[in-house]
């Protein structure tokens, strides 16, 4: 089971294309493209909102045209790295699609802005950006501007979901700030001598390459509130809210001790933005304040899991995860 909606990481709704534009079936889209002059006008600084416009009667191209509009003086992206992004985007005829710049529900004026926090690659990760999109990402550099157009066959392909109300031939714009990348070695673990368990708290045990065996203390009831203790004190940098933060994870089952997901079973090391409403609470009130290179574990009661949600498989659940955070982007 991967880390997605489905267990810790929930997009958060507003960002989402609202006329679910993609299919759950969507793949990759191996085409690359072609570069060259588009017909969109873009105004605008990287990090603000853009104002898009469309001239009148403009026709989209029938392959996905990439344009650089302002070049960033960071790190050139490239595939496999993990990327936090803002973006803005619409249809050739005007009708808003998503946008990061788009405030969410229950977010503190001034506080940090959903992102989009995503390895680059061709596969469809998430329900924000297509691949196409996504993929344009390397080669930008850190603090870069860019807009990927075409027709939603050309930016979507076979993923267009045919209840969106969009046509194939119906053109699409993009607009993309990278706010940061960086390398992931995906192996990557905390490190140091581990703290034994705290009175009540279950047993850690992360080996080398493995996803971690956590061990529920026998008779011991579920607490009610959240429980968090630092295993491992790493001397990174501090987590603060908005943060992509990379991890390495496990989660098992208070109830049962059953593992439900763990990072090692996906590859290793994965992002997700922390602080944002884009994990479950637990994972928020746990880990932002945290270090680069600490282990901890935390104990999450429903209320702060999935108990909201009643359809949802671990809705009844207590979750223990042990998370590693072994980076920030």
């Amino acid at each position: 089971m991967n880390l997605t909606k489905n267990t810790c990481r929930a997009a958060a709704a507003a960002l989402t294309v609202p006329l679910l534009l993609f299919t759950a079936a969507c793949g990759s889209d191996d085409g690359k493209g072609s570069s060259g002059a588009a017909v969109v006008k873009v105004e605008g600084k990287a990090g603000a909102q853009p104002k898009i416009t469309v001239p009148k009667g403009a026709k989209p191209s029938d392959t996905a045209v990439t344009k650089t509009l302002i070049k960033g003086d960071g790190a050139v992206v490239k595939k496999g790295d993990l990327v936090r992004l803002d973006f803005s985007a619409e249809t050739m005829k005007g009708q808003k699609l998503g946008s990061t710049w788009t405030p969410q529900p229950g977010s503190k004026k001034g506080g940090p802005r959903t992102q989009v926090v995503s390895e680059v690659t061709d596969q469809m990760t998430q329900q924000m950006l297509p691949p196409k999109v996504l993929t344009a990402v390397a080669g930008q550099k850190v603090g870069s501007r860019f807009e990927v157009e075409g027709t939603a066959k050309a930016l979507i392909g076979e993923g267009l979901n045919p209840q969106s109300g969009i046509k194939p031939g119906d053109g699409l714009v993009w607009v993309v700030d990278v706010v940061g990348a960086q390398k992931v070695d995906k192996k990557a673990q905390a490190e140091g001598t581990q703290a034994s368990p705290e009175s009540g708290m279950p047993e850690v045990k992360a080996p080398d390459g493995k996803a971690a065996t956590i061990t529920v203390p026998k008779g011991e009831q579920a607490p009610k509130d959240l429980k968090e203790q630092v295993l491992i004190k790493g001397k990174g940098r501090e987590v603060k809210a908005g943060d992509g933060l990379i991890a390495q994870y496990t989660g098992v089952k208070w109830e049962d001790g059953k593992k439900f997901d763990s990072s090692w079973d996906h590859g290793g090391a994965t992002a997700f933005q922390i602080g944002t409403g884009q994990v479950v609470q637990g994972w928020d009130k746990a880990l932002v304040g945290k270090h680069v290179g600490d282990r901890v574990e935390i104990v999450i009661p429903p209320k702060l899991g999935y108990g909201a949600s009643p359809q949802h498989e671990l809705a009844k659940n207590t979750l223990v995860f042990s998370v590693d955070i072994v980076g920030t982007v």
